[in-house]
C-alpha cells in the first residue's frame, strides 16, 4: 500500500513539474510574440503588420504563433494592454493614506523611464488613440475608465485632505501622460532640436524637471530624491 501510494505522489509530482515547465513556456513565447509584435506594429501599424513577420522576429512559426493569439487583432491588443498594465506600474496601489509626493513623482519617473526604454510601445498606443482608437474593444475601454475613476477618487481624496492641491484630478493625470509620452512620441524632433539622441542622463535631467513642474503645481514638495 505504501508503495502504491509513493508511486502516486511520484506521479503527481511529475505532473505538477510538467505542468509548470509548460506553463513557463508557453509564457516565454507569449513574451517574445508580443515583444517582436511590438517592433512590427511600429514599422507598419495594425493593417501593415505581417503575422508572418511577427512570427519570423520572435522565431516561432507561425503556427504557434496563432496558437497563443488566433489572430493578428488579438497580439495587437494583447499588446496593448500590456502596454497600458505597464504604464499604470505602482500607481495602481496608491490609496488616500499615501504621500501624493513620493507617488506622483515615482509615477512620473516610472512613466519616464518607460518612454526611455520601450519608445515604440509608446508611439504604438498613440497612434491607436489618435486614430479614434477604433480597434479597442469595450471590455478594454471599461477597464481603462475604471482604472482612472479610481486614481481620479485617490487624487480628490488628498485634494479633500490638503495633502495636495489641484482643481482637476482628470487633467492631472493629462498632464502628466502627455508630458512622460511626449519624450518618446516625439523624440525625433527632440533630437533635431538638440542636434543628439537623448541619453540616459538626459532622461534623469527631464525627469526630475518634469516632477518639479508637476508637483510644485500642486503645491508639494519635491522629494529630496528628485532634486
Amino acid at each position: 500500500m505504501i508503495r502504491f501510494l509513493i508511486l502516486d505522489l511520484k506521479n503527481l509530482i511529475m505532473k505538477d513539474m510538467l505542468k509548470n515547465k509548460e506553463e513557463s513556456i508557453a509564457e516565454q513565447n507569449r513574451t517574445k510574440i508580443l515583444s517582436a509584435a511590438e517592433k512590427e506594429f511600429a514599422l507598419h501599424g495594425l493593417k501593415g503588420a505581417r503575422l508572418q513577420e511577427i512570427a519570423d522576429r520572435a522565431d516561432l512559426p507561425k503556427t504557434n504563433v496563432l496558437y497563443y493569439f488566433k489572430t493578428k487583432e488579438g497580439i495587437y491588443l494583447a499588446l496593448l494592454e500590456q502596454i497600458l498594465c505597464m504604464w499604470n506600474g505602482d500607481f495602481d496601489h496608491a490609496t488616500a493614506k499615501d504621500d501624493p509626493a513620493r507617488v506622483l513623482a515615482k509615477y512620473i519617473k516610472d512613466k519616464m523611464e518607460i518612454s526611455r526604454t520601450r519608445p515604440d510601445a509608446s508611439k504604438i498606443f498613440a497612434l491607436e488613440i489618435i486614430n479614434g482608437g477604433l480597434n479597442l474593444d469595450e471590455e478594454f475601454k471599461q477597464n481603462h475608465l475604471d482604472w482612472v475613476e479610481g486614481r481620479v477618487k485617490v487624487i480628490q481624496s488628498w485634494v479633500e485632505a490638503n495633502k495636495m492641491s489641484v482643481k482637476s484630478p482628470h487633467h492631472l493625470l493629462y498632464t502628466i501622460w502627455g508630458s512622460c509620452q511626449h519624450y518618446a512620441d516625439f523624440s525625433a524632433q527632440i533630437e533635431q532640436l538638440t542636434n543628439k539622441p537623448m541619453e540616459q542622463e538626459d532622461f534623469s535631467e527631464a525627469t526630475n524637471n518634469l516632477i518639479h513642474i508637476i508637483l510644485k503645481g500642486c503645491d508639494l514638495d519635491v522629494p529630496a530624491t528628485y532634486l
